[in-house]
């Protein structure tokens, strides 16, 4: 039971150092590329629910109105999005394809050795009727 805490801890760790880098994707390359294509930087999309919608230039955040910041949902929609996709592929397909062909494999083996099994069996009841056949035909010498 140890190994498999030590096998979840190291999951846990690796998991938050890849969304760190899932999360620099996002922001580095995919955001700014939204932005090329659009007219600005993909979180900073939103629309406004109750008008007038005024930020304060120097610091970015709402004064009047209230904002809907959906291109932020939108971000993290595509990093959880890309994180799924990278896991998946890389880590639970691989693993469930090897997990069915060692089933494969063992069920293989299983098959082989119940063959065997039988064949064994045959072997030993064609040695039985011999046995008794000798013994019925040989008689009594008396």
């Amino acid at each position: 039971m140890r190994g498999n805490v030590i096998d979840l801890a190291v999951a846990v760790v690796i998991g938050a150092a890849f969304t760190n880098i899932v999360n620099s994707i996002v922001k580095g390359v995919i955001n700014p590329l939204v932005g090329a294509f659009g007219t600005q930087d993909l979180e900073k999309y939103s629309s406004c629910l109750k008008a007038p919608c005024t930020t304060d230039p120097a610091t970015g955040e709402a004064r009047e109105g209230i904002r809907i910041m959906w291109g932020s949902v939108l971000s993290a929609t595509l990093s959880f999005l890309i994180t799924a996709a990278v896991v998946y592929f890389l880590m639970v397909l691989p693993m469930a394809k090897y997990l069915a062909r060692r089933a494969a494999m063992q069920a293989a083996k299983e098959g082989v050795q119940e063959t065997l099994e039988v064949t064994e069996l045959e072997v030993l009841k064609e040695i039985r009727d011999t046995l008794v056949a000798q013994r019925g035909g040989s008689g009594n010498p008396a």
